[in-house]
């Protein structure tokens, strides 16, 4: 359990260590998932596991890492534009995104009562951040759309599970997006620019310890403890976020009343949606039963 919340802390430091670092969010995406693949592709190599894929399959690894790798890049821009805790407060909405999307892709599954009465519970939240942190709406807002390509990676992500190993794919991932981010440098106003000092330091923390080092003791939990714990413990991430940039980015990070108000509901939101889940579905197997 506690390996589950040291990997869960390490994902919440990502928004601090974006503002820490005075590169642009297109640099920092870049060299993030640049150095992450590196340090992927050294695992593949050392545990032997064989990295040639199909073309097609190469490809559609390489698309999907698009999606993270923007998802990534307004991450960090939210926290330029507004606060960490701003940032940190719309990721949680990655679940009720998730809900929605995943009928337009799994025609098994349909919206329930609960995940859209939870859905307008959350847009009253979300509303009310905006309403308490108006100054910061540009930051909020790109962070609601860098968590809506987060969700719709994570739903297409699901078709590929257990097809191929994780750390392949995870690799192809890291070098889409990558190559995507690069490919948007000509449409900026900003030329790739190399990381030294006190930037390469964090970026290296950034690469290694939070993406590569997270996934991989990611990795191990899910193998030994059920997606129900690893779910609830995952949703605390907001809030180890918004603690540590309260106590390491001081000021600047605190937020009025109705902000905390407004993260809190969507917090406890997605929290609870899981237990809410298991009680419909143990409710559901009961009647089944009794039939």
């Amino acid at each position: 359990m506690l390996q589950l919340h040291l990997v869960v802390l390490a994902w919440g430091f990502t928004a601090i260590l974006g503002k820490l670092i005075t590169l642009p969010a297109i640099d920092v995406t870049i060299w993030r998932t640049a150095m992450a693949a590196a340090g992927l592709a050294v695992i593949a190599l050392v545990a032997r596991i064989r990295i040639r894929l199909a073309a097609s399959t190469a490809g559609a690894f390489l698309g999907t890492g698009l999606l993270i790798g923007w998802h990534w890049m307004l991450f960090f821009l939210s926290a330029r534009l507004g606060s960490a805790s701003v940032t940190l407060a719309a990721m949680p909405t990655v679940m009720i995104w998730c809900s929605l999307i995943e009928p337009l892709f799994d025609g098994t599954r349909r919206w329930s009562r609960t995940e859209l009465l939870v859905g307008l519970v959350m847009g009253g939240a979300v509303w009310m951040i905006y309403r308490f942190e108006f100054a910061q709406w540009l930051g909020f807002t790109v962070g609601l759309v860098s968590a809506f390509l987060a969700a719709l990676f994570a739903v297409i992500n699901k078709s590929f599970a257990g097809k191929h190993p994780p750390v392949v794919i995870c690799g192809f991932q890291m070098v889409g997006a990558c190559l995507s981010c690069v490919a948007l440098l000509p449409f900026t106003s900003t030329s790739l620019t190399i990381p030294a000092g006190p930037d390469l330091l964090w970026l290296l923390v950034l690469s290694q310890v939070c993406t590569v080092g997270a996934y991989i003791g990611y990795l191990d939990v899910l193998q030994r403890m059920s997606v129900f714990t690893i779910n609830v413990v995952y949703n605390l991430e907001p809030v180890y976020g918004i603690v540590l940039a309260a106590l390491i980015l001081g000021d600047t990070e605190r937020m009025s009343g109705g902000f905390y108000l407004g993260a809190g509901i969507i917090i406890a939101v997605v929290m609870g949606l899981p237990w809410a889940r298991r009680k419909l579905n143990d409710a559901t197997a009961l009647t089944a039963l009794g039939e």
